[in-house]
């Protein structure tokens, strides 16, 4: 016995030091006005997001259009139906009546806007009130008696099947999603299928196109770009610095620079300048990159699984206001438009999230850039809220600018 305790006593460390998982420690001049992660999550969330979401639902029912956030652009989109007019696949030259194999499927292009807060993502879960939940039960009546017959012998539900051009995550809307759905029944019709996803959800799910399409048609594999939309409140409910002490959010302490160095003294900066979050995605623009760094919930070497590199064609932030009724007051925000080849899970909120951190520390211009050699995920800042953001269109020929809001 005497033996065994001392075999146990020498296979326990005398110590262990606690790791510690706070943030990231960086190492530049800015590392004293950093957020640390727990900062930059509740400088993130206590901004009020319920105007942002009225602003989307409104969007969706078609009662908005984008183009109100910049009315006097120059490039500015006038219409949010006009930008998800994008080029369709031809249907196959042969008629319907003479298809014959594989070619006489029936695909059909999907092009839909949903409100983000109403539904529990895109990805059908059981129990969970999806976008691709309801879409699917909505297509199950115009699959073919064989298919029908093969769920039934399973004991699946009736469910069409929708293969769509990017999934998204709780809480972010949609104005230009893609999805696809085929069938060998010669005679659905478009305007059947719109009606059925139309009578789903009234109010949240919206379906603004469906067109018949080449069978070789893939929304995801297919699509050249797709481009996000993020409208971050920039009128705080906390003004000042005293409501943060009061919070114990710990943005004051003792870890700050001195006036010599041109920040704040005692305190952590709790401002940010939107022109300098657009110079910091600027330099994003142009390059393909590994945003392995600014994804989560993948791995971050891949060393197995597709790469981590992506195209970014345009990235711009600029400030605007929500459009109002005469009773409501403006609200001011800051609108982060990004376009891409592909976009990584939680890519966009944590790439506006970082952009917003380092900028209210006044970081060098290209620190994006130099986060992107890091070697540890928390050297970026946890994803911004999913409210604020929202994918607008999907393309399927080669990116214009001209039909960028900013």
């Amino acid at each position: 016995m005497r033996l065994r305790n001392l075999m146990e006593g020498a296979a326990l460390p005398s110590h262990t030091p606690a790791k510690d998982y706070v943030h990231y420690q960086h190492n530049d001049a800015f590392s004293l006005c950093r957020w640390t992660a727990k900062e930059s999550y509740q400088f993130m969330y206590s901004r009020p997001w319920q105007r942002v979401n009225c602003f989307y639902l409104e969007l969706v029912n078609g009662r908005r259009t984008l183009s109100e956030l910049f009315p006097k652009e120059k490039h500015a989109i006038h219409d949010t139906d006009r930008t998800l007019d994008v080029y369709n696949y031809p249907s196959a030259s042969l008629p319907n009546e003479q298809r014959t194999g594989r070619w006489a499927r029936l695909t059909f292009k999907i092009i839909l806007s949903y409100h983000g807060y109403s539904f529990d993502g895109w990805q059908k879960q059981p129990g969970l009130n999806t976008v691709q939940g309801l879409i699917e039960n909505s297509l199950g009546v115009f699959i073919d008696e064989k298919k029908a017959l093969q769920l039934k012998e399973k004991n699946l539900p009736r469910d069409g099947c929708a293969v769509v051009a990017g999934r998204t995550d709780k809480g972010v809307s949609a104005l230009g999603q893609v999805c696809s759905f085929y069938t060998w029944r010669k005679e659905v019709e478009a305007e059947d299928i719109m009606e059925a996803i139309n009578d789903s959800a009234p109010g949240k799910l919206r379906v603004t196109s469906v067109s018949q399409v080449s069978r070789e048609f893939h929304p995801n594999f297919s699509a050249k770009w797709r481009r996000y939309l993020y409208i971050f409140p920039l009128n705080h409910e906390y003004r000042d610095r005293e409501a943060f002490k009061s919070e114990k959010n710990d943005f004051c302490g003792d870890n700050c620079l001195d006036d010599q160095s041109g920040m704040q003294t005692g305190c952590k900066p709790l401002n940010f300048e939107v022109s300098r979050v657009s110079q910091l995605l600027l330099h994003l623009e142009g390059k393909l990159l590994s945003f392995r760094m600014f994804a989560r919930d993948t791995k971050a070497s891949r060393s197995i699984g597709p790469p981590t590199e992506c195209f970014i064609f345009h990235a711009r932030a600029a400030e605007a206001y929500l459009p109002c009724s005469e009773e409501e007051t403006k609200s001011k925000i800051m609108c982060v438009e990004l376009v891409a080849d592909r976009f990584l899970r939680k890519m966009v909120r944590v790439l506006v999230a970082t952009a917003i951190r380092e900028a209210a520390a006044g970081a060098d211009e290209d620190m994006l850039l130099q986060l992107m050699g890091a070697t540890c995920r928390r050297a970026t800042a946890p994803p911004a809220p999913p409210d604020g953001l929202c994918l607008v269109d999907v393309g399927y020929t080669e990116f214009d600018r001209k039909v960028c809001l900013i």
